[in-house]
């Protein structure tokens, strides 16, 4: 079978188990789209889940973006210190306040170089918050994306950027957002890194890790 063919029955059949709609796993507030921005920094070699326990103090302690950029430093840090690397996160967060209230009004920037310029945000942060906040269509790779994506022979790229843009140039537009939400659910159910449940799998027969 060609890599398309193989490629765009892999992407009906994650539509069909994890449905089209596209979900974010971090919880922030519409109203305060900034909030994923700074959720988005804390995920980073962290669970969502343990994301979402240490927001949903952080957020309340911290409304605003003056209120951020007003925080001290090691407040911050102690907030934030059980998502790991907390120094540079809390760092991050409260540069990108201060940038975010004096450059911008306190509106967050779609642009990709933007978001990337600010600290602590890099390529995956950006197109987290452009696909979920702007609907712009943009590849997001994190860990379940790069392991999975590896193992079912989409890309051959090891290095997230080179993922990005090889994905970019393999997957349709219209599933560029879509494909994070539901290889996430896939990395988490079935895909897992260390036992994957290969034999239960609805992409066994199209999987390379498999045929291997």
């Amino acid at each position: 079978m060609k890599k398309k063919d193989r490629i765009t029955q892999i992407l009906q059949l994650l539509d069909e188990f994890y449905g089209i709609n596209d979900k974010c796993y971090l919880h922030y507030d519409p109203a305060k789209n900034w909030q994923l921005l700074f959720a988005t920094i804390l995920s980073a070699q962290c669970t969502d889940d343990r994301v979402n326990i240490v927001t949903a103090d952080l957020f309340r302690k911290y409304p605003t973006l003056e209120a951020f950029a007003a925080a001290p430093l090691q407040d911050l840090e102690e907030a934030v210190r059980t998502t790991g690397f907390f120094r540079n996160k809390a760092l991050g967060i409260s540069g990108c306040a201060h940038i975010l209230l004096e450059k911008y009004g306190g509106e967050l920037p779609s642009d990709i170089d933007a978001l990337t310029a600010m600290p602590g945000v890099g390529r995956k942060t950006a197109n987290v918050v452009r696909g979920h906040i702007f609907n712009i269509p943009s590849i997001v790779v994190d860990t379940h994306v790069k392991r999975v994506s590896n193992r079912l022979g989409v890309t051959k790229e090891t290095d997230p950027e080179k993922i990005e843009f090889d994905l970019m140039k393999i997957l349709p537009k219209d599933h560029w957002i879509r494909y994070n939400t539901q290889i996430i659910a896939h990395g988490r159910a079935i895909c897992m890194a260390r036992s994957p449940s290969c034999e239960t799998c609805f992409l066994n027969n199209l999987c390379k890790y498999v045929a291997k």
